[in-house]
């Protein structure tokens, strides 16, 4: 196999749970070394269930093909343990509050005297500088101090929380490891390392761009629901089938609603629907509701007018057009030979090594 495009990049990721984790794990994918830094005993994810075995499978899941050194950094000596790491490393990934690896006598300053050439990345709820800095935080107080959450919060009555991690992963793995590649080619062309601070705060905010324009031009800024994407528009819906499955409607164009109106046989003078779109809507809702998922998803796959069954997670894994283009073929080998399927990251096929598809973790 021709080299990988980060053959030979080494990473020294002090980070633990899901943001940096993610993001090491996608680096690695495209050929770095990484070695995990833990404290004794191992980070906290490896205590998080369901266990693999007598391992966690979410851990198993972050740290495929990674090294692992115990080390509690808060004696005397662990930066003399480290030194010759940092030494060779191009990339340290942190995730610790501010402040933390500045007591540590591990800062950006104290690292680049011993590796003027490193890219020194800082993951964190709210940055590094601000009044917030040091505020704790998970996912779900990013995306609330940020706005984005305010677009699509559920009913008054019974709120609903988004089912993915947008701050975590969008704003947290995703924007360090576009800064990590980025700072890496800098230093081709300047020979210097640099310094990332990665707010997954700051970074939730990139996921309402559109919204962010709207309320700029008009200055008036959507509410719950009031957008084309959050629920106003009846192209832009989920409507339950009598089987309780739930169809989802994406038609926006022109040429894809008049295919999907003209299918569940929507009176005419809705098909207007911006006269009155809740009117429509409910109109959709009732036609949609008459029919089982099967019987529907039947025509709007013939139809191919942006309509989707929502399927649950186990059935879009046995989905053939997944399974043909290799999203699954990766593995994850536990020391006694047990395997499970891995994460899916999103590093394309001619980045990564195809001839191993089966990787340990760094086992306790």
């Amino acid at each position: 196999m021709a080299a990988q495009p980060l053959s030979g990049i080494k990473v020294l990721d002090f980070s633990t749970l899901l943001p940096g984790p993610l993001a090491s794990l996608m680096l690695a994918e495209a050929g770095a070394e990484i070695l995990k830094v833990e404290r004794p005993g191992g980070e906290d994810l490896r205590n998080y269930p369901p266990k693999w075995g007598k391992q966690s499978a979410p851990f198993a899941f972050m740290n495929r093909g990674k090294k692992s050194l115990e080390i509690d950094l808060r004696k005397e000596g662990a930066l003399e343990i480290l030194r010759p790491h940092i030494e060779q490393a191009d990339v340290l990934i942190e995730q610790f509050r501010p402040g933390v690896m500045d007591r540590l006598g591990l800062n950006y300053e104290a690292v680049r005297q011993i590796n003027p050439l490193i890219i020194y990345c800082s993951i964190s709820s709210y940055g590094q500088t601000g009044p917030k800095a040091t505020q704790a935080g998970h996912d779900l107080n990013f995306i609330s101090d940020s706005g984005v959450l305010s677009f699509s919060t559920g009913s008054d009555e019974k709120p609903s929380l988004p089912p993915f991690l947008v701050g975590d992963i969008g704003g947290g793995t995703m924007p360090a490891v576009i800064n990590i590649l980025l700072a890496l080619r800098m230093r081709d062309q300047t020979g210097e390392g640099t310094n990332l601070d990665i707010s997954m705060a700051d970074n939730s905010f990139a996921f309402a761009a559109f919204l962010h324009a709207a309320g700029q031009a008009t200055g008036t800024y959507p509410g719950n629901g009031d957008w084309l994407l959050t629920g106003a528009s009846p192209r832009y819906q989920l409507y339950p089938a009598a089987d309780g499955r739930i169809i989802a409607c994406g038609a926006l164009e022109q040429k894809f609603w008049d295919r999907f109106t003209e299918i569940i046989g929507l009176d005419d003078d809705l098909k207007q629907d911006w006269k009155d779109p809740e009117t429509t809507k409910a109109r959709c809702a009732e036609l949609i509701k008459a029919r089982s998922s099967s019987e529907w998803m039947e025509q709007f796959d013939k139809a191919d007018c942006c309509v989707s069954l929502v399927k649950k997670f186990d059935e879009a894994l046995n989905d053939p057009h997944f399974i043909e283009r290799g999203l699954f073929d990766y593995r994850i080998e536990q020391s006694n030979g047990e395997t499970i399927g891995a994460a899916v990251v999103p590093i394309m096929p001619q980045f990564r090594d195809t001839t191993t598809k089966t990787k340990g973790f760094p086992e306790l």
